[in-house]
């Protein structure tokens, strides 16, 4: 196991605290990347993956743009444009509203559940075969997690 310190070569923090921030951006960002590895096959990537989860969730009903945008993990991310994308590779559809064309609504459709299942599947099969965390300490950490965030 390779401490924050070597990982980023860097010998001292100035607190516990700042430690812990450094290794909480240090991770995420390792995370990403793996996960990012793990979705190219299926291609699609993290936020893309997200709205096709959110949208499973809501399935059958549908989401609007905003909605999606409340809801996703990266928050700075364009969720219009990830639509389009997702529209394109014909996973999501867009409903526009017959008063208000205006207001479109996403739904995810067959391809784009098939796709959401296998990668889901792959996913998880990859996190338990890397993840070296007990149940009981991935729900600590994601305790403590919550805490951080406060």
């Amino acid at each position: 196991m390779q401490t924050i310190e070597e990982a980023i070569q860097q010998l001292k923090f100035q607190s516990n605290m700042h430690k812990a921030q450094v290794n909480v951006l240090y991770t995420a960002s390792v995370i990403d990347a793996a996960t990012t590895q793990m979705l190219k096959p299926y291609g699609i990537s993290p936020p893309q993956y997200n709205i096709l989860r959110i949208l499973k969730g809501r399935h059958p009903k549908t989401a609007s743009i905003k909605y999606l945008t409340e809801r996703m993990l990266d928050r700075m991310s364009n969720a219009s444009r990830l639509v389009d994308k997702l529209k394109a590779k014909g996973l999501v559809e867009r409903i526009e509203c017959p008063n208000d064309r205006r207001q479109v609504e996403i739904s995810i459709t067959e391809k784009g559940m098939d796709v959401l299942v296998k990668a889901s599947a792959e996913m998880q099969k990859s996190r338990s075969e890397e993840i070296f965390l007990t149940e009981e300490e991935a729900g600590i950490l994601s305790d403590l997690l919550d805490r951080f965030r406060g």
